[in-house]
């Protein structure tokens, strides 16, 4: 550690400010833009990503349909792969931010900004980690190559293509989850269910499949009698221009009970003043508006990986009503079961059903290589004994990859903050990421 120190130190403000620049791009996905797959935004994002690593020392390559990237380095016939993904989830509501998202503000030992934790900040930490390897004159017996996703927070197709056309690692990491790793996710499941909608109301509301909504407006003659329900329900809410919006708390997908989410609750104030559809319906009645959708599916959970996860990601009422619903599934959970549930229930509300994406769950034994190396240097790094690898809900890369796992950057008893308003990292933990990964790419490459 302490050959390694000076090196890793030498990084820490390069680190920081090259953090900055990225966030600032909005790497959100835009999918309706013809010359780049996901949008220039995330393009640029990427391209500047290259350039970063470029200007580092290594060697990198844009994919020319501009579906992924990579740097490398090293040499041998074996690679080490390190997955992270520049696209990042919608900023949501611009009032809840005490900074604006894509303007990356240092306060309070703090970089606030959308893609700082997730996974902008981890994704660098894990490179200048490297860069500090190179200058420490340390020779790798395997190449590491950083591939670096767009799609990650919609679809996958980046990581696909990658897979479709280029080298796999033998081994390696996603630094897009918790220390000290996890060695078991959910099974992720996607689906959209769509009916006619009957009715006369129209709303629109969320952003994506995997983040809790926070906010949804009711424009519509009930708005009095809906404020009234509200308030009988406890639902926080303000009166805007022409409507009414229920405030809810965002959360990821994977923790679901950590936010509240505003569209059930909106659904349940809306049929409480007997204003149901057939969406209605099926929220309130069929999931129960519960973020363990035991409604529908019970108590469903394993003793490895818990309780399953249900989120309503978006829902959409115009002339057709469309659910956008997100699960995580424990892993001895038969995906065929909660399916079969899902569809019986939607046609008794008449809605048909679509899977978007299915991503099947990830388990590695705790005995592994892999999950055994990392855990040795985390505690090595940080002296912590005591925490124990994970098992999660999240959809990490590490499901692409066979020998992969989820790797930090988030340390024990600190708040994950991804896909919320005001997502930060601390940059003492930042630092300390960029060291566990220098050590971490050092055994992994003897």
């Amino acid at each position: 550690m302490a050959e390694f120190s000076l090196h890793i130190e030498r990084q820490k403000e390069p680190l920081k400010e090259a953090l900055k620049v990225l966030v600032s791009i909005p790497s959100v996905i835009a999918e309706d833009q013809d010359s780049f797959p996901f949008g220039k935004a995330i393009d640029d994002a990427l391209q500047k990503t290259l350039e970063i690593a470029q200007e580092l020392g290594f060697r990198v390559f844009y994919d020319p349909q501009g579906y992924y990237g990579y740097a490398e380095i090293g040499a041998g016939a074996e690679m080490v792969g390190v997955l992270g993904h520049v696209d990042v989830v919608p900023e949501g509501s611009l009032d809840q931010w005490l900074h604006p998202p894509f303007d990356p503000v240092e306060a309070d030992g703090r970089l606030y900004g959308r893609g700082t934790q997730d996974d902008k900040g981890p994704t660098l930490a894990a490179l200048f980690a490297a860069k500090a390897l190179l200058e420490a004159g340390v020779p790798f017996k395997r190449r590491i190559r950083f591939i670096f996703g767009t799609d990650e927070e919609s679809l996958w197709r980046c990581v696909r293509r990658y897979l479709q056309v280029e080298e796999t690692p033998h081994l390696g990491f996603t630094p897009d989850s918790r220390f000290p790793l996890i060695y078991a996710e959910k099974g992720a499941l996607q689906v959209i269910l769509e009916a006619e909608n009957p009715t006369d109301l129209r709303i629109s509301g969320g952003n994506a499949f995997n983040a809790v909504p926070d906010t949804v407006v009711y424009h519509g003659p009930l708005k009095n009698e809906l404020a009234l329900e509200l308030e009988r329900l406890g639902y926080r809410f303000e009166q805007v221009e022409n409507g009414i919006c229920v405030i809810g708390k965002a959360a990821h997908a994977q923790v679901t009970e950590e936010g509240v989410n505003a569209i059930t609750r909106l659904a349940q104030a809306l049929q409480g003043i007997g204003q149901s559809t057939p969406a209605i319906q099926f929220i309130v009645d069929e999931l129960g508006a519960d973020p363990f959708g035991r409604g529908l599916f019970g108590d469903c959970q394993d003793e490895l990986t818990g309780r399953l996860k249900c989120n309503v990601g978006m829902l959409e009422l115009g002339e057709r009503a469309k659910i956008c619903l997100d699960l995580r599934i424990p892993v001895s959970v038969e995906k065929e079961w909660i399916v079969s549930r899902l569809q019986q229930a939607a046609r008794r509300c008449g809605f048909s059903y679509q899977e978007r994406e299915w991503l099947a769950p990830l388990y590695i034994p705790q005995d592994h290589f892999l999950v055994q190396t990392l855990l040795q240097v985390y505690r090595n790094v940080t002296g912590d004994h005591e925490t124990q690898p994970y098992t999660a809900g999240g959809a990490t890369y590490a499901r692409a990859l066979p020998n992969c796992v989820a790797y930090g950057a988030v340390f024990p008893n600190r708040p994950k903050v991804e896909h919320q308003p005001n997502e930060y990292i601390l940059l003492e933990d930042l630092y300390q990421a960029m060291r566990i990964y220098a050590h971490a790419l050092y055994e992994l490459t003897r």
